[in-house]
């Protein structure tokens, strides 16, 4: 009997170990990487590249809800972001339509005060927008080489006036462009140029090459967030100066009408940038010479940014791996250290066919676990299930499925400048 009783005191002391092990493993795993990226499919709020830096791929503190509870939680997010983005989605398409209310406003403006006709009673906001600056005034006796009206109506591939809020400079005689404008020092800005043979051309400064008028196009939405009203006015009075600089004509996009064509497209794209991340992590250590052979095979190559990427066809990432406390791997580390694991991001908005690269994406992780030795976890460092898989396949899916719908396709262009 007391035999009995001492084996199962051994029994239970050996248990009691084990689980003691387990904490102080979790625990020593999330002193190591602090807080975290918020869980993109369980958290209501993500650490997106939209903060400001890259998503740092470090584990979370935050308890993860129960199976039952995220069941309920993931079904219920799912029907209200389906209506509520169904009815988002068709604001984004429709306000597509206003950017020509926008110039339109803008030109009415010119025409009124041309006309010396009593402006309409406006709010304090509005009449900022529409307060003339010097070359928004038709110089008397002159007349432009181009019609800035005309000019707001042409079709130019390279701006999309969901988020390119538009300046049109009209010349009053030809001129070469001898060195380029700096227009805004925050965000991208394009120049194109329209040349005595009517053609519309990205602006250079070339010699001999003549220009009759310039649309300039500020990207006014991307990671950093949306410009505001201050910033786009700044920007109008920038213009201004390359005007008077040019001797043209000034047409701007009206800032308010803009603003209110901008900020559903800006709602979307903080709701869908955002990053998936699994950690493979090591009980002990991994080398980082057989860390790194083991990825190479995987078709991972070592970028100058201190992370493995994993390129298309095309040569175009699609996935990254980076250190689990997002410091850069390098060969000489590589070749002389260990580590707890690694880090895999999938960025939902820059990989195309989101569902099929999310089956590659996981498929690359469980070889990567099996021949290193690793255990797949998320930010919650709780193992991967089935179900969690799942339910992340369909979030990519989702979020994907919400840019198509306003012809913004993962993975484009369009995609790339908003994205950046």
């Amino acid at each position: 009997m007391i035999v009995l009783v001492i084996g199962a005191a051994i029994i239970l002391l050996v248990l009691a170990y084990n689980i003691y092990q387990e904490s102080q493993y979790r625990k020593q795993l999330r002193e190591q990487f602090g807080h975290a990226n918020k869980d993109a499919l369980l958290d209501s709020q993500v650490n997106s590249v939209r903060d400001g830096a890259q998503a740092a791929p470090v584990l979370n503190t935050k308890t993860m809800p129960s199976a039952g509870e995220a069941d309920t939680a993931a079904a219920s997010s799912v029907q209200q972001s389906e209506a509520a983005d169904s009815e988002k989605n068709k604001q984004v398409t429709s306000d597509s339509a206003k950017s020509e209310e926008a110039t339109v406003s803008a030109t009415e403006t010119v025409s009124d005060v041309t006309d010396n006709q009593a402006p309409t009673p406006r709010s304090p906001a509005e009449h900022e927008d529409k307060e003339l600056l010097s070359r928004m005034m038709p110089l008397k006796g002159r007349k432009t080489l181009l019609d800035v009206r005309d000019m707001s109506k042409q079709p130019l591939p390279w701006f999309d006036v969901r988020f390119d809020y538009l300046a049109y400079i009209a010349l009053y005689q030809p001129k070469e462009l001898h060195a380029m404008p700096r227009l805004s020092s925050r965000s991208r800005f394009r120049l194109v140029g329209c040349t005595m043979d009517d053609r519309y051309q990205i602006a250079e400064p070339i010699p001999s090459v003549y220009y009759q008028g310039f649309v300039v196009g500020l990207q006014a939405i991307s990671r950093s967030g949306l410009l505001t009203h201050e910033e786009l006015a700044y920007f109008g009075e920038q213009a201004n100066r390359f005007a008077e600089q040019m001797d043209g004509q000034l047409l701007l996009t009206d800032i308010n009408t803009f603003l209110d064509v901008a900020r559903p497209l800006d709602d979307l794209c903080a709701r869908v940038d955002q990053t998936i991340a699994i950690h493979l992590v090591s009980r002990t250590n991994v080398s980082g010479m057989e860390l790194r052979s083991a990825v190479e095979k995987q078709g991972f190559e070592l970028g100058h940014d201190g992370a493995f990427f994993y390129a298309d066809t095309n040569g175009e990432p699609l996935f990254n791996i980076v250190t689990l406390d997002n410091t850069p791997f390098t060969s000489t580390l590589l070749a002389n250290q260990n580590y707890r694991g690694f880090s895999m991001l999938f960025d939902i908005v820059h990989i195309p066919n989101g569902e099929k690269c999310f089956d590659q994406f996981m498929d690359m992780a469980v070889k990567l676990s099996s021949q290193l030795g690793l255990d797949l976890v998320n930010d919650k460092v709780e193992e991967l299930s089935t179900e969690w898989l799942r339910k992340v396949r369909r979030y990519v899916v989702d979020r994907q499925k919400e840019m198509k719908q306003v012809d913004l396709e993962p993975g484009s262009e369009l995609a790339k400048r908003l994205f950046s």
